[in-house]
């Protein structure tokens, strides 16, 4: 398997697996005209041809067989060209003395404090391949890409993710919420926003602080919530570094959570390494690596020993990443290093 950065001759697989992904993968459009503009505006953003507030590195995940089964895409920057907004959960204290009651009353602030911050997006593997290795390679190959090219993203990666709403695209949070101000459903309003429409954010949304006490008890109780499928990508993230620290989609409520890119742990740990062809070990732990281009991208995860500044794998790893043998990688463990015990 390995991840590759989007052709143009991948569209009719795209848009398969866009229709298969159905609501939950709003930022992806199943629209064949549309889709056809991404993966063009993809191909001039791994060739550097666009402004970091532009750039939209969209990837697939591509089998040994040439089947594409698998999305995952990485924003330049979001709010540098249109305003991305999120809520940030907070606090209010309210406080009587002479009756003796103290409040604290969770509040939703509006703000585009992530702006400049690159976002990681559109991710999504089939499901008979989610039972492997492929989703960590999907989701976390895009970071090797930032450790290798750290000056065209930002200084924080963040992640918003998909909050909680029904098999219908019905969101407890927008009716409690959204509703009263668009007077549209929120599969409207989220289409509207992915389409760079979000000028009617700021327009019709209030500034002021909304008391979450107000919200019915569903939209309450889903803020800062991820929908179920969201959640082995959740896991991911967290165990890479990332945290949910208050931010949240205005939309249906899904934590947006965020790193600093020297924290990440595929960033941070990540060293450049020999590439060294010999037989596999059966004890050899799985590795990500990145070939270290960015127009002809190839990250792949393999079972690989390091011995000092060498990364020893079989042929096939070297074919799929397209390089030689005594080539520089950039690779790290594919899952955290378990910390040994200390013997008393």
């Amino acid at each position: 398997m390995i991840v590759r950065p989007v052709q143009v001759t991948d569209l009719p697989a795209l848009l398969a697996l866009v229709r298969q992904a159905g609501c939950g993968l709003t930022s992806l459009p199943a629209n064949e005209e549309r889709l056809f503009h991404r993966l063009r505006w993809a191909q001039r953003t791994f060739a550097e041809q666009v402004e970091r507030a532009d750039a939209d590195y969209l990837f697939v995940l591509e089998d040994d067989d040439q089947q594409v089964v698998g999305v995952s895409a990485l924003t330049g920057a979001v709010g540098l060209r249109e305003p991305w907004y999120s809520y940030r959960v907070g606090q209010t204290i309210s406080s009587s003395p002479d009756l003796g009651i103290e409040r604290h009353i969770p509040t939703l602030f509006m703000n585009n404090e992530m702006t400049g911050q690159s976002d990681l997006r559109s991710l999504f593997l089939r499901p008979d391949r989610r039972q492997s290795h492929d989703g960590r390679l999907l989701s976390l190959g895009r970071l090797l890409v930032v450790a290798e090219f750290a000056h065209l993203f930002g200084d924080k990666i963040i992640a918003e993710l998909r909050g909680s709403a029904d098999e219908n695209g019905c969101s407890p949070f927008w009716d409690s919420v959204g509703r009263h101000f668009f007077k549209m459903d929120f599969k409207h309003a989220d289409h509207l926003s992915w389409l760079g429409n979000k000028a009617f954010i700021a327009e019709l949304m209030p500034r002021q602080p909304l008391y979450a006490c107000l919200l019915t008890e569903q939209a309450q109780a889903v803020i800062g919530k991820p929908h179920a499928k969201a959640e082995p990508a959740l896991k991911i993230l967290t165990a890479e570094g990332f945290a949910h620290k208050g931010y949240i989609d205005i939309f249906d409520a899904g934590p947006v959570i965020e790193s600093p890119v020297s924290s990440i742990r595929s960033v941070r740990d990540s060293q450049l390494l020999e590439l060294t062809i010999a037989p596999p070990d059966d004890q050899a732990p799985m590795w990500l690596i990145h070939n270290r281009r960015l127009e002809n991208c190839r990250i792949t995860a393999t079972p690989a020993r390091q011995v000092g500044d060498r990364l020893i794998v079989d042929r096939l790893t070297v074919k799929r990443l397209q390089l030689q043998p005594g080539d520089s990688v950039r690779a790290v463990p594919l899952r955290p290093q378990q910390p040994q015990a200390v013997a008393a």
